[in-house]
């Protein structure tokens, strides 16, 4: 009887009266089947939709499959037909044996819903095999005086088949002496008696010999033979007796061969050869004589093979002891077989699933049944798997286990997981058997791409090549396979008028960011975007970085003078008092530089001068100074170059410069009508004597006018105040008011003046259209056009001179 099998994960236990919910999926039907044995692999045995009332295709829907109740499958269905085939060839006598009926279990498990049906095949049998006799030729020893009526068990044959196809008769030659009788057996089968109907006479006949048939109930009928030497003896009067009728003795199977299982005993009180007595099996089946030997002289049983509780748990032994005479006694001998525990328990998988997605609960890995072979306490298992596992065993009927998920299973903690079942049964020494079950986790777009930076920052140099690779960035998704794979992408940027897609590109492979054109610091010197991750899961996942680009700046702006103009008109010219002292203030460059940071530091220096010594240039300031005291013999034309450079850095930002001219007229005071010539050397008296005379007529012309406004002015006012006050306003007169410069030699300007500059369109260095004087309360105006938009200057912008 195959022992019952419990199993429970350890530290679980407190779960194991919930866990049996599922004895309840299982069918209380139980399915019976038949098949004729020998049919050919893939026979039709019965359509289990339509046995078990389900639609066509439901079978494959919720995962039907055929569990034999041991390691063979003898049968195959066909889930999607619904048909049940047999698997190979059957054969009863190889399965069953002699028992009858042969029947075949096994499970009909369903995954989805889980169920489980009950069911038997029985393999009905064919007169395939004829009846035999273990001994083709028996000596039958006969007294002389044996009584007539006497009957003499003889072997019965044997035969595979069974039920109907066993023997069903025996039979002999027609003879005057013997007749045959059929008698019944302890174990409900048939044996032969040979039965004496005349008295023998040794002196007429001293041997007889018969034929003794077997025959089956077959159709057509087979039969076996067997010769009956029959050998008349002289009158033996006593036949040996057994000291017990009954024998019972007990081996552990897993006795050594060779060793003693027990011993019978015979005595025969007659004297001589009558007295001695041989030991023999008798009406042995076939396994007897392989399994035992009996001593014919001691009566001793010896082992032969090993014994195995699992085949055969008991063994019935018919013993003959014959005297020399030829009398005979039989006695039986009962071996029972002790169970060992030496079957480790056995694992059979019915349904594994190696994958699990994760994120989904309560998900089967496995349906498997535990089997031990022994029996009583050997035959008791218990099973369990690492208790550090998001894994648990569920207990169903009829010894089937389910392993599941805990929980939800989380990939990227860990990919994959090694579970192994233990089971262990309780007998002495105790077995166990493990088995190894591999469990990967298969991948569920459950994360985001991940940016290494929550934000870039990212330079690049102005008059940058366009195509230059500026910058990357890069994000990582703890997914796989398509689920990791990341693309990247410019997002709409938040400034409507920033023209990204003109600006920079990025590689959707690998987040390489590059400038598509040319930037310029002084138009753009910064500017932000953001940038997106997307995978390729389904539904996808993305996420953003912000991605600043800082234009550095390169030294590609030479300085510009604002002071005094350089744009080719007539000359400024300075004067100077000759009573000026060593420090006097003679005019201030003032410049500018459309870069920034160092490359807009300008220094000063003085490239040139008609009278070296006698003017210096601050470096940093660019005011231009008497470097000593003026003298008369000092030449009262000077032409000064002043040199403008900024603080660029070589090799990459060499330093650029500039140059300005200035004219220095030395004059005894700021009365004297003299104006500044554009030019004093020697060899240009002629053209220095008309541009005196030319800057004396603008200067009349210019005073002209600018009295002329001065008394409209004071006209209009003296005629309000006439007609408010009723009084005169007088003019004054007498030359214009001169504290407005001071000529004391400090060589300092007395009062800040403010100038308007106003630049003049369609030149690449927007040069200055005139310079002057702002009046209080009178706007400025530049005439001409209106000055385009210079992408490094203003078009108009004030400046003071101290």
């Amino acid at each position: 009887m195959e022992a019952r099998e419990f199993c429970f994960p350890r530290q679980r236990q407190v779960l194991f009266l919930f866990l049996f919910w599922g004895v309840s999926l299982a069918d209380s039907g139980f399915r019976r089947y038949w098949v004729t044995e020998e049919t050919e692999r893939g026979s039709f045995v019965v359509n289990l939709a339509k046995d078990m009332g389900l639609a066509e295709g439901e079978l494959a829907a919720r995962g039907t499959r055929v569990v034999s109740d041991d390691s063979k499958q003898h049968l195959l269905l066909d889930s999607y037909t619904g048909n049940l085939l047999t698997n190979e060839k059957l054969d009863r006598e190889k399965l069953c044996g002699p028992t009858e009926p042969c029947l075949l279990y096994f499970q009909i498990v369903m995954d989805n819903p889980f169920q489980i049906y009950q069911a038997e095949l029985r393999v009905r049998d064919i007169n395939d095999h004829s009846p035999v006799f273990r001994n083709k030729e028996v000596v039958l020893k006969i007294l002389e005086n044996t009584a007539e009526g006497t009957a003499f068990r003889l072997e019965r044959g044997q035969d595979s088949d069974g039920g109907l196809n066993g023997i069903q008769n025996y039979t002999i030659n027609p003879s005057s002496f013997f007749h045959i009788k059929i008698s019944d057996s302890d174990e409900g089968m048939i044996y032969p008696e040979l039965v004496l109907d005349k008295a023998l006479d040794r002196e007429e006949q001293q041997e007889l010999s018969l034929t003794l048939t077997a025959l089956d109930g077959g159709s057509p009928p087979r039969s076996g033979t067997s010769t009956i030497r029959i050998v008349v003896l002289d009158i033996n009067d006593n036949a040996p007796q057994f000291a017990q009728a009954l024998y019972k003795a007990q081996a552990p199977e897993n006795s050594p061969v060779g060793s003693l299982i027990v011993k019978v005993s015979a005595e025969d009180v007659d004297t001589g050869v009558n007295a001695e007595v041989t030991y023999s099996f008798f009406d042995a089946s076939e396994d007897i004589p392989t399994t035992f030997q009996i001593n014919p002289f001691s009566g001793e049983i010896i082992l032969r093979e090993m014994l195995d509780y699992e085949l055969v748990q008991s063994y019935k032994i018919n013993i003959q002891a014959i005297d020399g005479g030829g009398l005979s006694a039989r006695c039986m001998v009962l071996v029972q077989v002790l169970d060992t525990n030496d079957n480790p328990p056995e694992l059979i998988i019915s349904s594994l699933s190696n994958y699990v997605a994760e994120n989904s609960p309560d998900v089967v890995l496995a349906i498997f049944r535990i089997k031990d072979r022994d029996s009583g306490e050997n035959g008791k298992t218990v099973c369990s798997i690492q208790d550090y596992l998001p894994f648990f065993l569920k207990p169903s009927v009829d010894n089937f286990y389910i392993l599941m998920t805990e929980g939800a299973l989380d990939r990227e903690s860990q990919a994959e997981y090694n579970i192994i079942i233990t089971v262990t049964d309780l007998g002495t020494p105790r077995l166990q058997t493990e088995h190894s079950i591999t469990v990967l986790v298969a991948d569920v777009n459950d994360n985001a791409p991940a940016f290494t930076q929550t934000s870039y920052t990212l330079f690049v140099q102005e008059n940058n090549s366009p195509a230059l690779h500026i910058g990357s960035v890069s994000a990582t998704d703890r997914d796989s396979g398509t689920n990791a794979q990341v693309t990247y992408s410019l997002l709409p940027p938040q400034d409507p008028h920033l023209p990204l897609a003109s600006l920079v590109s990025i590689n959707a492979d690998n987040g390489h960011l590059f400038a598509l054109r040319s930037l310029d610091y002084e138009a753009l010197q910064a500017f932000e975007f953001r940038v997106g991750a997307t995978d390729r899961g389904s539904p996808a996942l993305s996420s953003e970085a912000l991605v600043r680009v800082v234009v550095v700046d390169d030294n590609d702006n030479s300085p510009f003078v604002l002071y005094p103009l350089q744009n080719g008109s007539a000359p400024c010219t300075e004067l100077v008092p000759r009573a000026a002292e060593a420090g006097y203030l003679v005019t201030k460059v003032v410049a500018v530089d459309g870069d920034s940071g160092q490359n807009a530091w300008l220094s000063f220096q003085l490239l040139k001068a008609t009278e070296p010594g006698l003017f210096s240039v601050w470096a940093h300031n660019g005011e231009v100074r008497t470097a000593r005291r003026l003298s008369e013999r000092d030449a009262a034309k000077h032409r000064l170059v002043v040199l403008v450079k900024d603080n660029g850095e070589p090799p990459l930002s060499p330093p650029l410069s500039a140059t300005v001219t200035l004219h220095v007229l030395l004059v005894d005071g700021f009365s004297q009508p003299y104006l500044p010539l554009p030019e004093a050397a020697p060899d240009q008296a002629q053209a220095d004597s008309l541009t005196v005379y030319l800057v004396i007529a603008l200067a009349s012309v210019s005073s002209l006018f600018l009295f002329s406004v001065l008394l409209f002015m004071a006209v209009r006012l003296c005629r309000r105040d006439r007609a408010a006050l009723g009084g005169r306003c007088s003019v004054p007169e007498g030359h214009f008011p001169g504290h407005l410069v001071d000529v004391s030699g400090t060589g300092t300007l007395s009062q800040s003046y403010q100038y308007e500059i106003c630049l003049t369109g369609g030149s690449r260095t927007n040069e200055f259209k005139f310079l002057k004087p702002i009046i209080p309360n009178l706007p400025p105006q530049c005439p001409g056009k209106e000055i385009e938009e210079n992408p490094t200057f203003p078009s108009s912008f004030e400046f003071n001179i101290q």
